[in-house]
Formats: structure tokens, sequence, C-alpha cells
């Protein structure tokens, strides 16, 4: 499966990012397929699941993910997290601060899922 697409899960419509065991050059990568990907979509249309964990980030990182998340939020609707943990978290807090927007944390990617499928 790729890193950063679309995938479908019980008739819904996705855009995984999956950002698990990169480094920050791959984790970059991903995200600018999402900014390309998302951003061609209806408003409030999409819905985002992030797996983190495992890899490496910087502050280039930092600010590209700030930078996804605020040029995203007119094209999502829902966004769920997993593997946030230790320093991920403080990052996510600080994406979260910056875009006012907010994200469902999930402990697996399958519990994710079922929520942006739901209605």
């Amino acid at each position: 499966m790729e890193r950063s697409c679309f995938i479908e899960h019980k008739g819904r419509e996705i855009y995984l990012l999956d950002c698990s065991d990169c480094s920050p050059d791959e984790i970059v990568e991903v995200i600018d397929e999402c900014a390309r990907q998302v951003r061609t979509r209806p408003e409030q249309s999409v819905r985002t699941l992030t797996v983190a964990g495992g890899g490496s980030f910087d502050s280039n990182v930092i600010g590209k993910l700030k930078d996804l998340t605020q040029g995203n939020a007119p094209y999502v609707d829902k966004a769920a997290v997993v593997g946030i943990t230790g320093l991920y978290k403080v990052v996510l807090n600080t994406v979260k601060m910056f875009s006012k927007r907010e994200f469902h944390l999930f402990d697996t990617v399958e519990e994710a899922k079922d929520f942006l499928a739901a209605d």
C-alpha cells in the first residue's frame, strides 16, 4: 500500500497518510502528496487517517505539518490519528493549536477507520 493515498473502508473513501517508521524526508514526501490530492476535492469532503510512530521528524517536518493542516482545513471533514505517543503528542498539540483543527486519537488503525467511515 502506498503511504499517501485514498483507501476505502466500509464504502467510505479515506485519505491515508502513513508516516510510521519514516525518515523526515519520507514524511515530507507523504505530506506533499497529501496536499496535492486532498486539495483537488470538494470542501469538507475528505476524511483523513494519519498513522504515526516509529519514525523521526525534524523542524522541517513540523513546519510542513503545520502548512498541510492549515492548507487542508477547508477540505477535511474528519481527521483521525493513530500512533501518537511521547514527542509525537507534543508535535500534534503544536499542529492542532496552529491549525485550529480537531484530530481524533485512536489506538488502532481499525478503530480509526471505523470512526471515519461512520456518518
